[in-house]
Formats: C-alpha cells, structure tokens, sequence
C-alpha cells in the first residue's frame, strides 16, 4: 500500500474542554497519512487519478472547522471518517496534536493518534 504524507497542517480551530478555549480557539497541528494503491498514478502522471493532497487538506480544514468538539479524540476521528469518505483510500492516521493545551506544564503539545480503515 502507498501512502499520501501531510506534515505539520496547522488549523485555528475551536476544540476543547474548556468553554474559552471553543470561545477563542487555538492552533492545533496535523500530521497525516492517508494510504491507497497509487500504481494507476505513478504510471499516468495525471492528477485525475490521484489524491489529490491539496483536496485532501482542504477536506480536513473544513472539517476541523466544521464542529466545536470537546475532545481531540473526536476531532481526529471526524477527520479521519471525513477522508474516507471523500477519498479512495484503504486507510488513514491523523494524529493530532494540541501545543497550548491548558494543562498548566511546560510541554510541546499534546496529541492522539488515530488510524481507521474503510469497511470491507
């Protein structure tokens, strides 16, 4: 299996526990790997029969927008059910990372990670 890789997408979102923090939001970052048979692509060269990691990303900014959920949990499993169902992949990971989470520590970020696979 091939796989599509999007580093580091940040999104101003609006995710959080905390009333202040889906009042005034914060940044969040993604990483992504979205995996499918890409043969047909390689050996064409055409965009037509690709995933398009521009349409990809735009997908999961809307969906990241889309929704004020509680838990980032719940936020990457959106996105990760918002991918296969927009895309033909067999699978995807989003992992999910929250740098400001108000947990009162000095840290990089916070993050889940999930991967879901289409229903056979």
């Amino acid at each position: 299996m091939d796989t599509i890789m999007i580093r580091g997408l940040r999104v101003y979102a609006y995710h959080g526990v905390k009333e202040e923090e889906k009042r005034k939001g914060q940044p969040f970052v993604l990483d992504i790997d979205v995996k499918a048979d890409m043969k047909t692509a390689c050996e064409s060269d055409c965009i037509d029969d690709a995933i398009n990691y521009s349409d990809v990303t735009k997908c999961v900014i809307a969906t990241m927008l889309a929704e004020k959920n509680d838990l980032i949990e719940r936020a990457a499993e959106r996105v990760a059910q918002a991918i296969l169902a927009a895309f033909p992949a067999q699978e995807v990971t989003v992992t999910l990372k929250k740098p400001r989470a108000p947990v009162g520590a000095d840290f990089d970020y916070m993050a889940v990670s999930i991967a879901r696979r289409r229903a056979v």
